[in-house]
């Protein structure tokens, strides 16, 4: 028998542990997190080359024009980033612990789930600013939600 872990078939108290893990609402909220800031970099990425906020220098070296660009683009991408990974920890984590907590898979969920996380990024902004963002992240949530699920 080989003890390669990945030739080898888990055992099921191995199997058990591993979905104990995967299961869990910090698991998913820290993995939605991390694919975030995957898909934030690169939609910052693609975003930035369309967009030209900054004007380029025309009286420096090509070299010094093209160190600027890149610079824009990667700040740019590592803000969207950040921005998308915190956005689908919340969404995720929170939309994990109302299903766990309502003991059912329904819009609701993720209604719910879109009003915590858009209440919770507009926290900055005010009591008005986070019903906003509630109401805003709901409506959002619910659209995706019956789209993805319309045909069941």
């Amino acid at each position: 028998m080989s003890s390669n872990p990945f030739v080898r078939t888990p055992t099921p108290d191995e199997r058990a542990a591993a979905s104990k893990v995967t299961d869990s609402c910090a698991f998913k909220a820290g993995f939605s997190g991390v694919a975030g800031y995957g898909i934030g970099m690169v939609f910052g990425l693609v975003l930035s080359g369309i967009e030209f906020s900054s004007p380029v220098d025309t009286s420096a070296s090509t070299k010094q024009q093209i160190k600027t660009v890149f610079r824009d683009m990667a700040n740019k991408s590592l803000s969207s980033a950040k921005n998308f990974a915190i956005m689908a920890a919340i969404y995720s984590g929170s939309e994990c612990m109302i299903e766990s907590y309502r003991a059912k898979n329904d819009i609701y969920n993720s209604i719910a789930a879109g009003c915590v996380t858009g209440g919770t990024l507009a926290v900055r902004t005010g009591p008005r600013g986070m019903a906003a963002g509630c109401a805003g992240f709901a409506a959002f949530s619910a659209a995706i939600d019956w789209y993805m699920h319309k045909d069941d």
